[in-house]
């Protein structure tokens, strides 16, 4: 494999910015990175840093204002909004800090979301979900409505539902902000076991140190700059 085939994710001179008023806004300037497949890496810094940009463009939420942007071996930053939206359901699970469940469907309901616009059939969706749901530590709730679940267990079927179509990366904005140190730990171990032992490649944004430390590497960003990089394993 050579050095380009190691790497998920490229960045280059990556600049985002856009109008507020009279004031041009620039949240995201001149920043190049890599990160390898099977990485976990975190991104701190402070309010306004520039983290949630960088990883909305990541995503494919959002498109540059400038530079080179390779993810999953496609350049983004050229893909027009419906081909970026086709792109975005087959290679990336976004994981947010306040779940985003739908409150009147299921666990599993929930979890087949991203299926129904597939070419599986329901057996075959069934069979997806149920693994997804399994693999995440919540075989056994799979019937059950959020209010009827706890916090910590919330997170873990918004990650079913980032995982079940089976995405290269993953992305998580603050995904143990809302959770108490305990339910955050679990949460935390289980991004790390996807990374360790089925090869996904996360980027986190936290403002939590512990959190960060279940990361191979992480970033500090402010002002939409690069500070330093730091190699946690």
């Amino acid at each position: 494999m050579n050095n380009a085939d190691q790497h998920l994710i490229r960045c280059r001179n990556l600049t985002k910015h856009y109008k507020k008023g009279s004031r041009l806004v620039t949240p995201l300037e001149g920043l190049d990175l890599d990160v390898k497949r099977g990485e976990f890496l975190a991104l701190m810094g402070p309010s306004g840093s520039g983290k949630t940009t960088l990883l909305n463009l990541m995503a494919g939420i959002d498109q540059p204002s400038e530079g080179l942007l390779e993810v999953c071996g496609e350049d983004i930053s050229t893909l027009s909004r419906s081909k970026l939206t086709r792109w975005r359901a087959e290679h990336v699970g976004y994981i947010f800090q306040l779940y985003h469940l739908v409150p009147v469907l299921t666990a599993f309901e929930n979890v087949e979301l991203p299926l129904l616009l597939s070419n599986m059939s329901r057996r075959e969706r069934r069979e997806r979900v149920e693994q997804t749901l399994a693999r995440v530590g919540l075989d056994g709730r799979m019937h059950h409505f959020p209010k009827e679940l706890s916090g910590g267990q919330e997170q873990r079927v918004a990650i079913a539902r980032a995982l079940v179509a089976s995405p290269k990366l993953l992305v998580a904005d603050e995904p143990t902000g809302d959770l108490d140190r305990e339910a955050a730990d679990s949460v935390l171990e289980l991004l790390h076991r996807l990374v360790k032992d089925h090869g996904k490649t996360i980027v986190m944004v936290t403002h939590d140190p512990r959190a960060a430390e279940k990361a191979d590497r992480l970033l500090h960003l402010e002002k939409g700059r690069l500070l330093e990089t730091e190699a946690l394993r």
